[in-house]
């Protein structure tokens, strides 16, 4: 796996603090934990309710800060930031719950949660079934799998605990062959096209429309990074992709849930 060097970083990190969290928690107090959590809202049943009426599903992210463009917002109420997406017209939450490179926090996704209806993902790098579990107990609806962060045998293993704890599933890729081991797993899932490349950290929303070419016309994709305008909403939407994920846009932004209506009206 040609997997970036800046992402390296974050798992090896990651791997550290699961071991520092299973000193606080072992996996069995965890398991028992997530064995209590309410039911989960169902994220991608709410995504394709939005694309079957051809209408944008927006996932409206939850973030502080990047490791490539620092502290996006000062003024940070995960609470009032929620309230604000869901007055806006967001389908779904994306929460950032890693602390050391996006300065997040399990408890943004707990605030969040709390202050809305909408169904929720943690948004996180997931390398363990560990964090599988902390996502159901901390009450996500959903989390994400990054394709070049994982082998192909952890990645069905993590898709498929997650799938069989009521989670739902948005597994990310970023180019052919990532796409074509997504293609592989198991169970039905959401389909993330980041248009990141985690290399360079050059966008482009080419990369969206270079791999819906190799995808059936029904496969509902979600693309993820760089909308920025309405031009670039109508793109996708013109290339029939109904459903996205933004951050970086709604967090520049006075009032996140505005901005959002002003994105996709």
């Amino acid at each position: 796996m040609n997997t970036p060097t800046v992402l390296k970083k974050i798992l090896a990190r990651k791997a550290e603090e699961v071991s520092e969290r299973l000193q606080k928690k072992s996996l069995e107090q965890l398991i028992e934990l997530a064995g209590d959590a309410s039911e989960c809202r169902g994220f991608k049943a709410a995504i394709e309710a939005k694309v079957k009426a051809k209408q944008p599903a927006v996932i409206a992210e939850i973030k502080k800060a990047s490791p490539s463009k620092g502290v996006l917002r000062e003024n940070f109420s995960p609470s009032a930031i929620a309230t604000s997406y869901q007055q806006g017209g967001a389908t779904c939450l994306s929460v950032l719950t890693d602390q050391d490179f996006f300065q997040g926090h399990d408890s943004y996704l707990q605030q969040a949660k709390a202050a809305c209806d909408l169904p929720v993902l943690r948004k996180d790098f997931i390398i363990d079934p560990y964090q599988v579990y902390e996502a159901r107990w901390l009450g996500a609806d959903c989390i994400l799998l990054i394709v070049s962060a994982l082998n192909n045998e952890q990645l069905e293993g993590l898709n498929r605990l997650a799938q069989k704890l009521g989670l739902d599933v948005l597994v990310e890729v970023h180019d052919a062959d990532e796409l074509a081991r997504a293609l592989q797993l198991s169970g039905e899932f959401l389909l993330g096209i980041n248009n990141r490349n985690l290399h360079t950290f050059d966008v482009s929303l080419d990369t969206t429309f270079e791999l819906l070419k190799q995808l059936s016309a029904d496969r509902l994709v979600v693309t993820e990074s760089g909308i920025h305008t309405v031009n670039d909403v109508k793109a996708m939407l013109d290339h029939n992709v109904y459903a996205f994920l933004v951050g970086e846009t709604f967090m520049r932004a006075d009032e996140p849930g505005e901005q959002l209506k002003k994105l996709f009206s």
